[in-house]
């Protein structure tokens, strides 16, 4: 994390966010985590610049990306905020409703506008599972082909239960076993079995390891 200075002291940009307008230290605090639920029509980044921030200046604007057709658009927007300055060094201080993959302080992904448009045509089930699968499998949104990535998501995406054993439970239903053989079967114990193998699991989303 780069550290700014401002007049005798050093801070991070952590301990800058907590001076952000309109943000609570909850949100802040969110919004530092890899979140699973976002809005993608609502994501927008904070836009200041190292110049103003070194000289104590917190100046800047929530930019809403949904307003920008591209990446080009966006920054031409952060140069009219900062028209002032000749050769602005953006600082993207804070941001919501953006996968941290895509984003850093001093810099945004090319494939944002993309994603972002990719992840808006899924429901809400489909597109956390997409981002926990993403975020277990270490799959970067920024680098990757965001049709490659969805392509290989629904190959190994199975569905959402309500816990590992009630996942456990419908393969058994599936199998032709005797009613009688299903009441006294260990349904915790085949579940551990599963997914210490061909399955693993997150906030009830169900995947198989590929």
């Amino acid at each position: 994390m780069r550290k700014i200075s401002i007049g005798n002291g050093i801070e991070t940009k952590q301990q800058h966010l907590l001076s952000l307008p309109n943000k609570s230290k909850k949100s802040v605090q969110n919004s530092k985590e890899m979140t699973h639920q976002i809005n993608t029509s609502e994501a927008r980044v904070y836009v200041g610049t190292y110049a103003k921030y070194n000289d104590g200046s917190i100046f800047g604007k929530w930019l809403t990306l949904s307003d920008y057709a591209d990446k080009e658009e966006f920054y031409t927007a952060c140069r009219e905020l900062h028209d002032n300055e000749e050769d602005p060094e953006f600082m993207f201080q804070d941001y919501e409703n953006i996968p941290n993959s895509l984003i850093g302080e001093c810099w945004i992904s090319d494939n944002v506008f993309e994603v972002l448009e990719a992840l808006e045509d899924m429901d809400e089930t489909r597109k956390e599972a997409f981002l926990i699968w993403c975020d277990n499998g270490h799959r970067k949104l920024s680098e990757e082909d965001i049709n490659d990535l969805i392509s290989g998501f629904d190959d190994d995406y199975i569905g959402e239960y309500k816990d590992e054993e009630d996942f456990a439970y419908e393969q058994i239903e599936q199998m032709d076993l005797p009613e009688f053989a299903k009441r006294y079967f260990d349904y915790e114990a085949f579940a551990r079995d599963l997914f210490s193998g061909d399955y693993w699991s997150e906030d009830g989303h169900v995947f198989y390891n590929s």
